[in-house]
C-alpha cells in the first residue's frame, strides 16, 4: 500500500511539473514528496526522474512507469467520484423486500423517487417469508410486527392495526356479531403462520375490557391479499390491515365488525443490513417510504 502511495506521488510530480507544485497539490512538504519518489527509485533500482536545479525530466523508465501510474490515478479518481455519487445521489440498483400486501404501496411511494433520479433502478421482492438481507443482497426491507433478535438495523416507520371486516352481503345472510362471544359462530378467514393465529384474537375496548378468542378458521391462507379478496366476496369475517381495509370500507365492499373493539397495533419497520455509510439510494428510499406510509389512512405515527 505504501508503494501505491509513492506511485501516486510520482504521478503527481510529473503532472504538476515540479516537486513543490506536487507538494502543494497533495498537501505535503516538498521534502516528503522528494523522499517518496527517491524511495520508489531505490526500491526498484531504477531512475525515474532526472533532476537539475532548474527542472525535472523523465527517464525512459520513468516515462513508461508514468503511463501506468496515470491510469492508476485516473481509476482511483473515478472510484472516488463514484463513492461521492453513491453517497450523495440515489444511483444504481435499489433492492427492496416487502410483504406481499405492501408491494403496491412500495411501488406507488417510490415512483416519484425513480422519476427524479434516472440513474436509480429498482428490484422489488415481495414475499411474506423472512428474506435474509445478506443472502438476497437486500438494501432495505419492510417488516411488520415484532422483530426477532438480529443484527439488522431497524427504524420504525409507523404503526397499523388489524380490523375485523366482513362483506355487507355476508352480514346480511349470517347476522352481524354484537359481542366477541358471537365470533366463533361465524365463518373465520385466517392468515396462517402469524402471531395472531398462534396467540389467538386479542380484543380491547376503550373502557379497558379485554377478550381473547381462539377461532377455528374455515379458510386459512398464508396470503393476506387472497384472504381480503375472499372476505370481500362474502365468505366470512377476516382480519384486514387498516391501510388495506380503508378503501374497501369506504367503497362499501367491506364493513367493520365490532368496531368498538380494537386489536393491538403493529409497528412497521425499515430494516437495513448496516447502520453506517448507507448509500443515498437507501436513505432516500427509507425517507419517502416513511412519509408515504404515515400519510395513508389507517396508519398511526
Amino acid at each position: 500500500m505504501d508503494e501505491l502511495k509513492s506511485l501516486a506521488v510520482f504521478a503527481a510530480v510529473v503532472r504538476q511539473g515540479s516537486m513543490s507544485a506536487a507538494a502543494r497539490r497533495l498537501g505535503l512538504s516538498a521534502s516528503a514528496v522528494s523522499q517518496q519518489v527517491r524511495a520508489l527509485e531505490q526500491l526498484h533500482g531504477v531512475t525515474l526522474l532526472h533532476r537539475s536545479t532548474r527542472k525535472l525530466t523523465l527517464s525512459d523508465a520513468g516515462a513508461r512507469v508514468y503511463a501506468e501510474c496515470a491510469q492508476m490515478v485516473d481509476a482511483a479518481e473515478r472510484a472516488q467520484r463514484q463513492l461521492r455519487t453513491t453517497r450523495d445521489e440515489p444511483t444504481g440498483e435499489l433492492r427492496l423486500a416487502a410483504p406481499i400486501g405492501f408491494g403496491p404501496y412500495m411501488a406507488t411511494a417510490l415512483t416519484p423517487l425513480l422519476a427524479a433520479h434516472p440513474a436509480l433502478s429498482l428490484r422489488l421482492l415481495v414475499d411474506d417469508a423472512m428474506i435474509d438481507l445478506i443472502d438476497a443482497r437486500i438494501d432495505l426491507a419492510i417488516r411488520v410486527g415484532r422483530l426477532p433478535d438480529s443484527h439488522w438495523v431497524a427504524q420504525r416507520l409507523c404503526a397499523m392495526r388489524l380490523e375485523l371486516c366482513a362483506a355487507p352481503g355476508y352480514l346480511a345472510r349470517h347476522g352481524e356479531p354484537r359481542t366477541p362471544e358471537e365470533l366463533p359462530g361465524h365463518h373465520w378467514l385466517s392468515q396462517s403462520g402469524t402471531a395472531t393465529a398462534a396467540r389467538g384474537l386479542q380484543l380491547r375496548r376503550a373502557d379497558g375490557e379485554t377478550r381473547e378468542l381462539h377461532l377455528t378458521p374455515r379458510i386459512a391462507s398464508n396470503n393476506q391479499l387472497l384472504l381480503q379478496q375472499m372476505c370481500t366476496a362474502g365468505l366470512g369475517i377476516a382480519l384486514i390491515g387498516s391501510i388495506d381495509a380503508h378503501g374497501d370500507v369506504a367503497a362499501g365492499r367491506l364493513a367493520r365488525v365490532l368496531p368498538e373493539w380494537q386489536l393491538p397495533a403493529f409497528d412497521v419497520w425499515a430494516l437495513t443490513p448496516q447502520r453506517d455509510a448507507q448509500p443515498a439510494k437507501v436513505r432516500h428510499a427509507r425517507a419517502v417510504l416513511g412519509d408515504f406510509l404515515r400519510a395513508l389512512p389507517g396508519t398511526e405515527p
